[in-house]
């Protein structure tokens, strides 16, 4: 199941600390997050598993909770702007 782009208010919001928010991204982006941290690992066997890496996906999410405040809201805001005006 696809999650939607948080909206504006949301993205707002998340870059100014809002915990409801960030959770928000967070799991708008928890199945891009877990695809990346699928690692695949041989099993006594013989046969390859795959599974999440649990210290690789909480990596990813501190890489994404570390980077929201930087996010650029000014080029949000020009592109949201835009479209208001573009509404008929």
């Amino acid at each position: 199941m696809e999650q939607e782009m948080p909206d504006y208010e949301t993205i707002c919001a998340a870059v100014a600390g809002e915990k409801w928010a960030l959770e928000k991204v967070l799991d708008c982006y928890s199945d891009e997050i877990n695809r990346l941290a699928m690692v695949k690992k041989r099993q006594p066997d013989g046969s390859v598993k795959e599974e999440i890496d649990e210290d690789l996906r909480q990596t990813l999410i501190m890489k994404l909770l570390e980077a929201i405040p930087q996010f650029p809201l000014e080029e949000m805001e020009r592109e949201e702007t835009e479209n208001r005006n573009q509404k008929p």
